[in-house]
């Protein structure tokens, strides 16, 4: 095949990274592997384009693993073509897959520089010494592709996104402390049990029968600190396996164990029935993708919950790894999945490099349940007050929450009186849809590395619904899946939520009903899983 017209793949420029310079010639005979994400082989119910009407309306009832990849997978005829253009170009197809639309490529880097159009280079960030291949401007594909390639993900290897948590060191080991009473300890932090109790979560129901899935971006756990830390709780540890993705691999020994131990602790330690399957990958736009993928379409399996605690601003993005994971969260929901994703721990901007206002992706997925944060503090087994988590006076952190930029409000937020977004004054997808205790004051307790700690961070609230959802999963016999449309109907029912009134991040400030510093609210989660009871009872009669 000629391939003698090229275009320029829509949403694929990279700009570079902003402290970073090139250190070096690259080695173009150094092997790589890209994933090609291809579009659906026909149109979904709902959408996942950036900047269009994310009704999200389609998604009610799930189907199958078997079938989904059928219906919605990728056309044969575009993975052929992938392939034809593979060996025309001298690169080797590692993995293809119908179901998850991707087809993984292997090459030397000069291969895939003339492949895909662009020219790749050794950068390295200043302010972490860590180096990466990088590429600036955009990916260019033969015009016989252009229709049927959402993105191509992996020639640019610069870390993607950052886990959501906090930490606050504490004196003493506590973490078996107070395991039967809902109220601090000296340090005013939580077991995961007491804030279980606290937000009245479902009892008789442990998780049995459901599988969380937790996606990591680094870091790794010890086997003897968890049992340590569940034999503390009273609780037998639940059954907890890792699966590589990519070069990704459970690998204890950083900062980011941090996150893995936060994320298995409070999900296993609310959910103890479950079983939980860590995913790991590496930190690029490629690996959280495949990682997506591999949760929600691994048939042996089948998680009915994903717990992601990773994320970055949207205009951190290229609109195609944006588009490309949206696209996977929407399988996940169109699965069953309930996918719990942190909505970020820096306020308003969510740190952005610009200034301006940003809501942290993926929680900004309209495929996603987007998760908040609160303080909380607690006397006599119950909350004292719930306000609003910000600490960016003490420089430590605070809710994310905000307008989308890049999608736009979906229909089961249509009533929710989401406000327009200050600095574009266009609707958009609104963040988070509910909270839960996230300020490092009155964080988790947790072990990490040998060590007891404090850890708090939109990262534990992620976990917390997680685990929540496998209790009300377990309550319903079956799965809530897609949650987001049953979640904000059940809102309307009598103290299925507790509204968070009190407290800012700049920008937002909290008001009754939903607003963009905590959502619907914590959960009153008791009389949530009787409103959902009672809407599955209805739709059966």
């Amino acid at each position: 095949m000629a391939y003698e017209t090229r275009v320029v793949l829509k949403g694929s420029e990279r700009k570079p990274l902003p402290g970073s310079k090139e250190i070096g010639p690259i080695d173009l005979n150094q092997v790589i592997q890209v994933t090609v994400v291809l579009r659906r082989r026909q149109t979904s119910a709902s959408t996942s384009s950036t900047n269009t009407t994310s009704s999200t309306a389609g998604i009610s009832t799930p189907i199958s693993r078997e079938d989904y990849g059928v219906i919605n997978g990728a056309d044969p005829n575009a993975l052929n073509a992938v392939e034809e253009f593979a060996h025309e170009f001298g690169l080797t197809v590692s993995e293809r897959n119908q179901s998850r639309r991707s087809v993984v490529l292997s090459g030397t880097i000069a291969a895939m520089q003339n492949a895909f159009g662009t020219k790749l280079s050794l950068t390295q960030s200043s302010t972490t010494g860590i180096s990466h291949r990088s590429r600036t401007g955009s990916i260019t594909l033969p015009q016989e592709l252009a229709s049927s390639v959402l993105a191509v993900l992996g020639l640019d290897n610069r870390p993607a996104a950052k886990p959501h948590f906090r930490r606050k060191a504490i004196k003493s080991t506590t973490a078996a402390s107070n395991t039967n009473s809902a109220s601090t300890d000296s340090s005013g932090a939580f077991t995961p049990l007491q804030l279980a109790q606290l937000y009245n979560f479902p009892s008789g129901v442990n998780g049995a029968g459901q599988t969380i899935a937790i996606l990591e971006l680094g870091g790794g756990y010890r086997t003897a600190d968890l049992k340590t830390y569940f034999q503390n709780l009273g609780l037998t540890e639940p059954k907890i396996s890792a699966v590589s993705v990519g070069n990704g691999s459970n690998q204890p020994g950083s900062d980011a164990d941090a996150e893995v131990m936060l994320d298995i602790e409070v999900a296993g330690a609310i959910a103890n029935g479950s079983r939980i399957v860590v995913y790991f990958a590496e930190n690029t736009d490629q690996g959280f993708h495949n990682a997506i993928a591999a949760a929600t379409h691994d048939n042996n399996r089948q998680p009915s919950i994903l717990s992601i605690s990773w994320g970055g601003p949207e205009n951190n993005w290229t609109e195609q790894a944006l588009n490309a994971i949206n696209s996977a969260l929407e399988d996940a929901a169109g699965m069953g999945l309930t996918v719990t994703v942190a909505s970020g721990d820096d306020g308003a901007t969510d740190n952005s490099t610009d200034g301006t206002l940003q809501v942290d992706f993926p929680s900004s997925s309209p495929f996603v349940l987007g998760c908040g944060g609160t303080k909380v503090t607690a006397a006599n087994g119950k909350i004292s007050t719930d306000v609003v988590w910000n600490e960016l006076a003490s420089n430590n952190g605070a809710t994310g929450g905000g307008v989308s930029r890049m999608f736009s409000l979906p229909q089961y937020q249509t009533n929710a009186g989401v406000p327009l977004n200050s600095q574009t004054n266009q609707a958009g997808r609104g963040v988070p849809d509910v909270s839960g205790d996230a300020d490092p004051e009155t964080g988790y307790l947790v072990r990490v590395d040998g060590q007891d700690t404090v850890i708090g961070g939109t990262s534990a609230v992620a976990p917390l619904w997680a685990g929540l959802i496998a209790l009300i999963n377990q309550q319903l016999g079956k799965p809530l899946g897609f949650a987001n449309p049953a979640l904000y109907r059940a809102s309307n029912a009598s103290n299925s939520f507790v509204d968070i009134t009190q407290g800012n991040i700049g920008a937002y400030s909290a008001t009754k009903g939903w607003d963009c510093c905590t959502g619907l609210g914590s959960p009153n989660a008791t009389a949530l899983v009787k409103a959902l009871q009672g809407a599955q009872a209805a739709k059966t009669s």
